[in-house]
């Protein structure tokens, strides 16, 4: 008996920590789930379905052992445009379709490719991502309808603020909304025995017990079962697909769940010892979730670095505090769904703002402006185009922006003239000669004295396109033309001709 009992704990070395971290990742998961969910506009019951099969599906298979995945505050504002404009039904056929994507890339071993996107546009991503989320979910917090267009949201906030303070009910739901925020901002200074009970599920229950002691008007959190909220999409939703608008939603919806993933789990590996992240197998995974959730009909989802963080931060050793979270997540929804029935709505929203703030990198724009000035302006541009654009083409325009960067840096090139007064000119080329700075070497060269010989030295270049090479032997002939000495080329990296018999 001892022995068979020695050889069940040997097999599960961790299983206290684990069990410890699974219910700290579970007090944080709820609350975002369910907030998530209704700032989507979908039912909340779906937002923990995603939770769940997050923690059960993907928690068991390989790729990053540590990091939690479920429904994310980045993918928010996408569900909602999706669903405003495709309908409910359609959105199984779209989150399905994006897992199927995301293990195909996995399985052609393109995971590790997420890492050569630039960090600003990701970074401005979420940023944008962040506004929109901000300025949606503050027109909750007072009650009122949000107007559709980022731009419009931010346009409208003053009014709605004045508004609000004209009304009961909506003064309510902004001082409940208002306090959830506070009680998330200050929680980390309360003392450690208190900080136990995570922030969100803290600032949701408080608000959920002032809420009827105050008498509050506060508009709660629709319950329909967790049976009644899961639709799979019926068959002749797949016919959807072939539209347009569709399949850039699946597109969008791909690359944003996969690169918010593939990031987040680069940052739990720097979190922790432990064994490091598998990208592709990582991909798998999301995908294989993402394919059940779609078949559910219910929110997409990423790996999330808030619920991971908090996983590795309460002791974790293994998948299997994961895996439990998940386990938890469906006994709730399973055993006590009525309870969502008492959240408020402004205090989902509340949760969200402050979410969608700590999207936004306020610091690292100030950092990267002092010293990265071009990543600076490719982060806010991106963020900003995602506000008055859409997510797609804001995401689209800062890659775009990003190689625009990286190709006018690669062509890099200087230029030193050294002018003894007397014997022949020399220049020096250094650095990737295109096209791009065929200008600058054109004028400078152009304005070397014409009665002067001229060494043109091509040592120092890495690259020298065919453009600047033909421009090169058409300059040179030029120089020549009047009688001067042809111009002599040292060390060049490919053939040059100066000058014809040169």
């Amino acid at each position: 008996m001892t022995q068979r009992k020695n050889t069940r704990i040997s097999g599960f070395p961790h299983l206290r920590q684990d069990f410890a971290a699974s219910l700290v990742v579970f007090l944080v998961a709820l609350p975002l789930c369910v907030g998530v969910a209704v700032a989507s506009g979908v039912p909340a019951e779906l937002g923990l379905v995603t939770g769940i099969v997050g923690g059960i599906v993907t928690g068991l298979m390989r790729g990053s052992s540590l990091q939690v995945s479920g429904p994310a505050a980045g993918l928010t504002v996408l569900v909602f445009e999706a669903v405003q404009e495709f309908g409910l039904p359609a959105l199984g056929v779209i989150v399905l379709a994006t897992g199927a994507l995301q293990i195909a890339m996995g399985a052609l071993k393109l995971g590790r490719y997420f890492r050569a996107i630039s960090v600003s546009v990701v970074e401005g991503m979420l940023a944008g991502i962040g506004l929109v989320l901000i300025a949606g979910q503050l027109y909750s917090v007072v009650g009122a309808k949000a107007p559709d267009s980022g731009l419009a949201k931010i346009a409208g906030l003053p009014g709605a603020l004045v508004d609000a303070v004209g009304s009961a009910g909506a003064s309510a739901s902004l001082a409940l909304g208002a306090g959830t925020v506070a009680v998330l901002v200050l929680w980390k200074r309360m003392p450690a025995k208190a900080r136990v009970v995570p922030g969100p599920l803290a600032a949701v229950g408080l608000a959920t017990l002032a809420a009827p002691v105050l008498n509050l008007p506060v508009a709660t959190v629709e319950v329909q079962g967790l049976l009644g909220s899961v639709q799979p999409p019926s068959p002749s939703a797949f016919g959807e697909p072939a539209d347009i608008g569709l399949l850039g939603t699946i597109v969008a919806f791909t690359l944003i769940a996969s690169a918010e993933s593939l990031f987040s789990a680069a940052a739990v590996d720097r979190l922790h010892n432990g064994p490091r992240t598998e990208y592709d197998k990582e991909l798998v995974a999301q995908g294989a979730g993402n394919a059940i959730c779609g078949m559910l009909g219910a929110l997409p989802m990423t790996a999330v670095i808030v619920r991971s963080a908090a996983n590795v931060q309460a002791g974790a050793r293994t998948k299997a505090s994961r895996v439990l979270h998940g386990v938890w997540l469906l006994l709730f929804a399973a055993l006590f769904p009525q309870v969502l029935a008492y959240i408020p709505i402004p205090a989902l929203a509340g949760i969200l703002v402050h979410a969608g703030a700590k999207l936004v990198p306020v610091r690292a724009i100030a950092s990267l402006w002092r010293e990265h000035r071009g990543e600076a302006l490719i982060l806010v541009v991106t963020a900003v185009s995602i506000v008055a654009v859409s997510m797609f083409e804001g995401v689209l325009i800062g890659l775009a922006l990003a190689v625009a960067k990286t190709a006018w840096e690669a062509s890099h090139l200087g230029l030193e003239v050294v002018d003894k007064g007397a014997g022949p000119i020399q220049a020096y080329l250094s650095g990737n000669a295109t096209f791009l700075k065929l200008p600058k070497i054109l004028d400078s060269l152009e304005a070397l004295p014409q009665d002067r010989p001229v060494e043109l030295d091509l040592a120092g270049l890495h690259h020298l396109d065919h453009a600047c090479r033909t421009a090169l032997e058409t300059w040179a002939q030029q120089h020549s033309a009047a009688g001067t000495e042809p111009v002599k080329v040292t060390a060049e990296p490919v053939t040059l001709t100066a000058a014809p018999g040169a």
